[in-house]
C-alpha cells in the first residue's frame, strides 16, 4: 500500500467518522421531543413511502420541477454505486476494478454517463429558475441569504461532481486509446468522447495527472457533499423515507385529542377516576418549546426540503397575512439546533420556539386548511406545529383573539358557540 492509498483510506475513514457524529447528534435532538408510537399499519406506511418518497408522486405535480429532480434523484442514487469501485480502486491503488465484468461494465458505464448529463442538466435549469427567472418562492422573506446559498452550493458541487466525472472518463478514455499502463480498455462512454477531444493534443504525463486531479477532486468532493448534507436542507435526502414511513395516514381534518385535557374531563365527570398524585409533574397543555412537540414533528424540521410548496398553496400567505408554513419548519429545526448546542455546552437556554421564533400572528393566521400538509413532498405536517403552538397560547397563556375569547366564554356558559342561553335554543321554532 503506497502513500497515496494511506492517505485515501485516512480521508474516507476520517470523512465517514465525522458524518457519523453529526447523524448521532441530529438523532439525539429529534429524540429530546415527545413519545409518539407509530408501529402500526406498517404496510400501508411502505405503501406510502414507495409512492411519495422512492416514487416522487407528489413532486411530479408540477412537471418542470418534478422531471428535473427525478433525474437528480435517480443519478444521486444510482451514480452512487460507482462510489464502491473509486473507495477499491482508492485503497488497493487499482484501476476500474470491475471492468473484468466486460460488456456489462461498459453498459453500466454508458448508463452512468447518461444519468450524469441529466443531473448536470437539471442542476443548471434549478440555477436558473433561483437566480435568473428567480421565482417568488425562492426569494420569500424567510428565504435569507443562507437558505438561498444553501441552494446554490449544492447545485453548484452537484455540477463541479458532474464535469470532474465527464473529465476523468474523457481523459481515461484517451489513455487507453494509447495503451498507457495501468489505464486498462474499459467502459463505455457516450458523451466523454466527444469531451475526450479536448484532450488529445495533450502528452500522456499531462493528461495522467490531469485524470488523477479530477479523480481525487471528484472522491474528495462527494466525502465533503456526505458531510455538509446533514447540515444543510438537502438532509432530506436520507430523511425523507422514514419522514414519509411514519407521517400521518389519518383523514387531514382529523385533530388529536390531548391526553391532558381527556384526563381533565374524566375526573369532571367520572368520580371513579384517579386523580394525579401530589408528586405528578404539572401538566402541560400544547406546545411552547421544540421538548414539548413529539419526535415526529422534529424530524419533520430536519426533513424540510425548503422547497417552499407549503407557502406557495397556503391561503394566508397568499393573501398577505403573515403566515408561511415553511418558515414554520425553518424555525423549528433552527431552534432544535439551537437547543441541542445549549445542552452540549451545558449553558442556560433562555428562548423557547413560541415568541421567541414564532409569533401568535403566525399561528392565528392560520386556518386549519391542511393545503400545507397536501402540498409538501416529504408529507411534512406543519398544521399540527402550529395546533399545537396555538393549544399552548390558549391554555396555558390564555391569548387568544378577541373574537375567540367571546367564543370560548358561550362554550362555557351556554354550552355553545352563541351568545344565547341553553334554554332558548328552540325559541326560532315557535315563531314559526
Amino acid at each position: 500500500m503506497g502513500i497515496s492509498n494511506i492517505i485515501f483510506l485516512l480521508l474516507f475513514i476520517g470523512a465517514f467518522v465525522l458524518f457519523a457524529l453529526r447523524i448521532k447528534t441530529i438523532v439525539r435532538n429529534i429524540r429530546l421531543g415527545t413519545d409518539k408510537n407509530l408501529n402500526d399499519n406498517f404496510a400501508e406506511r411502505l405503501k406510502v413511502m414507495s409512492l411519495v418518497a422512492i416514487g416522487q408522486s407528489k413532486m411530479v405535480v408540477r412537471p418542470v420541477a418534478g422531471i428535473m429532480h427525478i433525474f437528480i434523484y435517480i443519478g444521486f442514487v444510482i451514480m452512487n454505486i460507482e462510489l464502491l469501485e473509486i473507495v477499491i480502486d482508492g485503497v488497493a491503488g487499482t484501476h476500474r476494478v470491475f471492468a473484468f465484468l466486460g460488456g456489462f461494465y461498459d453498459f453500466v458505464i454508458g448508463s452512468f454517463e447518461f444519468l450524469g448529463l441529466g443531473v448536470l442538466v437539471a442542476c443548471i435549469v434549478f440555477l436558473v429558475r433561483r437566480n435568473i427567472l428567480k421565482l417568488k418562492r425562492f426569494w420569500s422573506a424567510e428565504m435569507t441569504s443562507w437558505p438561498r446559498s444553501d441552494a446554490n452550493l449544492i447545485l453548484t458541487i452537484e455540477i463541479l461532481l458532474m464535469t470532474a466525472f465527464f473529465t476523468m472518463n474523457a481523459t481515461d478514455q484517451v489513455l487507453q486509446s494509447r495503451g498507457v499502463e495501468h489505464y486498462i480498455q474499459a467502459g463505455a462512454y457516450p458523451f466523454s468522447q466527444y469531451y475526450s477531444a479536448l484532450f488529445t493534443g495533450l502528452n500522456s504525463e499531462t493528461l495522467i495527472m490531469i485524470e488523477r486531479s479530477v479523480w481525487w477532486f471528484h472522491i474528495c468532493g462527494i466525502l465533503f457533499f456526505l458531510n455538509y448534507v446533514p447540515y444543510s436542507k438537502h438532509f432530506h435526502i436520507l430523511l425523507a423515507f422514514p419522514n414519509v414511513f411514519y407521517s400521518n395516514l389519518n383523514a387531514k381534518g382529523k385533530f388529536t385529542n390531548m391526553e391532558s385535557v381527556t384526563n381533565e374531563v374524566k375526573l369532571m365527570f367520572d368520580p371513579s377516576a384517579t386523580p394525579p398524585t401530589a408528586d405528578a409533574a404539572p401538566v402541560k397543555f400544547g406546545a411552547k418549546d421544540v421538548t414539548d412537540l413529539t419526535w415526529v414533528q422534529l424530524m419533520n424540521a430536519y426533513s424540510c426540503t425548503e422547497c417552499g410548496r407549503c407557502t406557495s398553496n397556503c391561503p394566508a400567505n397568499i393573501t398577505g397575512k403573515k403566515l408561511s408554513p415553511r418558515k414554520i419548519m425553518m424555525d423549528t429545526r433552527d431552534r432544535l439546533e439551537e437547543y441541542g448546542k445549549n445542552l452540549d455546552k451545558n449553558t442556560p437556554d433562555t428562548k423557547s420556539l413560541l415568541h421567541d421564533y414564532i409569533t401568535p400572528e403566525e399561528l392565528w393566521a392560520c386556518t386549519s386548511c391542511n393545503a400545507c400538509v397536501e402540498a409538501c413532498p416529504v408529507n411534512i405536517d406543519p398544521l399540527s406545529i402550529i395546533v399545537d403552538l396555538r393549544r399552548n397560547l390558549v391554555m396555558e397563556e390564555s391569548n387568544a383573539p378577541a373574537a375567540l375569547a367571546g367564543m370560548f366564554t358561550n362554550v362555557e356558559n351556554n354550552g355553545a358557540p352563541w351568545q344565547f342561553a341553553q334554554a332558548d335554543r328552540l325559541n326560532w321554532a315557535n315563531e314559526a
